[in-house]
C-alpha cells in the first residue's frame, strides 16, 4: 500500500525519517500531529507530524517516492518507458515534459532501485541454486572508458542477485594495430575485485556445509580471485570456456552448444539490456556518459525482471524470478515497486552500492577505478 492511498487521520509514521535521529532504525517515542499543509499539484490535504525524540517536522509525502515532484504521475510512466527502451527525450515528448525532468526522475528510480534491490538480497532465502557470473562489457563515455558490468544470475530462478561494475581502460582497437601473438594474458584487478565482491556478498546466504557453485566462462581472473583466503574454501567453480566461433551462420561445436547452455541464464540478460538500453546495444555511438546512470539503470532493470518481467514469453510460464525464489506470490506492477520511500540509512548497502548511490564513483585515466567502494 503506498503511502498516498492511506488517509490523513489514519496515517501515522513509522518511523523518523531523519538520518541522525535515535527514531529512524529504533522505536522512539512516537509522533504528534503538527498541522498539515496543501500539494501544489493537486491541491490534496497533507498532514505532517512531529517527533518527539528529535523534535523535527516531517509529513505523510516525505514517506512517498513522489516527494518533491510537480507531476507525481509521471514516475511509473518514466520507469515503464526506460525499461521499454525509451530514450529521455521519447518519453518526455510522449508525456509533454522538459527532458531534464525525464532526467531527473530517472536518477531518482536508480536510486529507488539500488535500496529496493538491497532490501531484497537482505531477504533472500537460503541459496541453493547454482549460480551464472559472467561481466558484460560497454563503455563510459567514449571507447578508451570501458566497463564491465559482473552480473550474477540464478541458473534455475534467472533471478538476477547482483550487478557489480568492473570500470577499465578500453581495448582501444585500432585498424593501424595489429594484434600481438607474444603478449601474455594477466589478470585484471578491476575484475579480480568485482568478483571478489560478489561471491563475498553471496557467501553468506550460502549453508555453512555446502560451497557456493558458480558457472563461469574461461577468464583467468576467476581462478585467480579464488586464490583468497575468504573464497577459496567456499567457492567451487565449474568453468565452460568461450570455444571459437566462425562466421555468422555457421554450425556451432559441441564446446559451443555446451557452453552456451550451461551460460544461458546469464546471457540472455544480456541480451535483453543490450535491446531494453540504446547506449548498451553494439556497434552504437550512443555511450552513457556517467558510471553511475549505467550502473543505476542496470538496477532498475534488474528489479524490473525478477519482480515484474515473467520469467520466459515464448512459453506459457508467467512467473517471474522472485516467484520462483518464493520472494511473492503474484507478479509485481511498477505502482507496487514505488509504493514507499526507501532510506539509505535503513537500508544494508554495499560500499560499492553506496558510492554509486551518493555519486562518488568517478572515472578517471589511464586508469578507471572507484572511490571509496570496499
Amino acid at each position: 500500500m503506498s503511502a498516498e492511498s492511506v488517509r490523513p487521520s489514519r496515517f501515522n509514521p513509522p518511523f523518523c525519517p531523519w538520518p541522525d535521529c535515535p527514531a529512524h532504525r529504533a522505536r522512539g517515542q512516537g509522533f504528534v500531529r503538527w498541522g498539515s499543509y496543501r500539494k501544489p499539484s493537486d491541491f490534496r490535504r497533507i498532514p505532517r507530524f512531529r517527533c518527539r525524540d528529535c523534535k523535527r517536522t516531517c509529513s505523510r509525502q516525505t514517506f512517498s517516492t513522489t516527494y518533491y515532484l510537480k507531476r507525481p504521475s509521471l514516475l511509473v510512466a518514466v520507469a515503464s518507458g526506460l525499461a521499454a527502451c525509451s530514450a529521455h527525450r521519447q518519453i518526455s515528448r510522449s508525456f509533454h515534459c522538459a527532458k531534464t525532468t525525464v532526467t531527473r526522475m530517472a536518477d531518482r528510480l536508480a536510486r529507488h532501485a539500488i535500496l529496493f534491490h538491497a532490501r531484497c538480497r537482505r531477504e533472500l532465502p537460503v541459496l541453493i541454486e547454482t549460480i551464472v557470473h559472467d561481466h558484460w562489457e560497454l563503455f563510459i563515455g567514449r571507447q578508451d572508458r570501458a566497463l564491465g558490468v559482473g552480473t550474477a544470475v540464478g541458473s534455475e530462478s534467472w533471478f538476477v542477485y547482483d550487478v557489480d561494475p568492473a570500470p577499465h581502460r578500453g581495448s582501444g582497437r585500432r585498424p593501424d594495430r595489429r594484434k600481438d601473438e607474444r603478449a601474455t594474458i594477466t589478470p585484471n584487478r578491476s575484475y579480480l575485485e568485482s568478483i571478489k565482491r560478489t561471491f563475498s556478498g553471496l557467501i553468506p546466504h550460502v549453508p555453512q556445509d555446502q560451497p557456493l557453485t558458480c558457472i563461469v566462462d574461461g577468464r583467468l581472473d576467476y581462478t585467480v580471485a579464488l586464490r583468497d583466503e575468504r573464497l577459496k574454501d567456499r567457492v567451487h567453480l565449474r568453468i565452460f570456456p568461450n570455444p571459437k566461433r566462425g562466421p555468422k551462420g555457421t554450425p556451432r561445436s559441441a564446446e559451443a552448444i555446451e557452453r552456451d547452455y550451461a551460460m544461458f541464464p546469464v546471457d540472455q540478460l544480456h541480451q535483453l539490456f543490450r535491446h531494453t538500453c540504446a547506449d548498451h546495444k553494439r556497434e552504437t555511438i550512443a555511450f552513457g556518459r556517467r558510471l553511475e546512470s549505467i550502473l543505476g539503470r542496470a538496477h532498475l532493470l534488474a528489479v524490473w525482471k525478477n519482480f515484474i518481467k515473467s520469467r520466459s514469453e515464448r512459453r506459457p510460464d508467467r512467473t517471474t524470478p522472485a516467484m520462483r525464489l518464493g520472494m511473492t506470490s503474484t507478479r509485481w506492477r511498477w505502482e507496487r515497486v514505488l509504493a514507499r520511500r526507501l532510506f539509505p540509512k535503513r537500508e544494508t548497502i554495499s560500499a560499492t552500492a553506496h558510492a554509486i548511490y551518493q555519486k562518488r564513483c568517478s572515472p578517471g585515466l589511464p586508469e578507471l577505478h572507484l572511490k571509496h567502494a570496499a
